[in-house]
């Protein structure tokens, strides 16, 4: 594992098509048992290069209810954007991940975890490449579909200030998604 966080920290599969030297930010080692798979790196995190270190890492972790000494412990919580560097900006928020690094390094990194696990599909982007055929017509039917996701999988908005309007639309999310997501949560990190 440690020889292939090396490569994805030197890579540069997409360099010319990024508006800052590539960072690669991703977290994990062999025994983790929970998987977050988000989307991309924003600016804080970028500058940082430490894994949702920013507001939306604090309304994840929150969501998990779980501290950050376990959420920033490789080998219990396996941190893997879909898109490894900061993509930029948008006219309406960050740009989409890179499409280059989940078909160049994810199948890699999965299987150097050892199972069972949980993964927690965090926005469209990692529902759209995991859930398949499973996978709803929008991401507020796969979150709401919690139950009936194919495990391991867990789909979640994402947890960015941006999305603090959905979050209010759909109340149901606190009340019956948090506390399934909160049980499992526990259930795969032992505790």
């Amino acid at each position: 594992m440690q020889a292939l966080l090396r490569r994805i920290a030197a890579c540069t599969i997409c360099a010319e098509k990024l508006p800052h030297p590539p960072r690669p930010i991703v977290q994990g080692a062999p025994g983790a048992r929970l998987i977050i798979i988000g989307q991309a790196p924003g600016a804080k995190v970028h500058a940082s290069g430490v894994p949702w270190k920013d507001a939306s890492g604090d309304l994840l972790r929150d969501w998990l209810q779980i501290s950050a000494d376990t959420f920033y412990d490789p080998g219990s919580v396996a941190l893997l954007p879909m898109g490894f560097c900061y993509p930029g900006k948008g006219k309406q928020g960050d740009l989409p991940p890179r499409p280059e690094c989940a078909p160049q390094w994810h199948e890699s990194f999965l299987s150097h975890l050892k199972g069972p696990h949980l993964i927690l599909l965090i926005g469209q982007y990692a529902q759209g490449r995991y859930l398949g055929e499973g996978r709803k017509p929008t991401l507020t039917e796969n979150v709401r579909a919690v139950k009936t996701n194919a495990a391991p999988y867990f789909a979640l908005p994402h947890p960015s200030p941006r999305n603090r309007i959905w979050l209010k639309k759909n109340e149901w999310f606190t009340t019956e998604v948090l506390p399934e997501l909160r049980r499992r949560v526990r259930e795969a990190l032992g505790g």
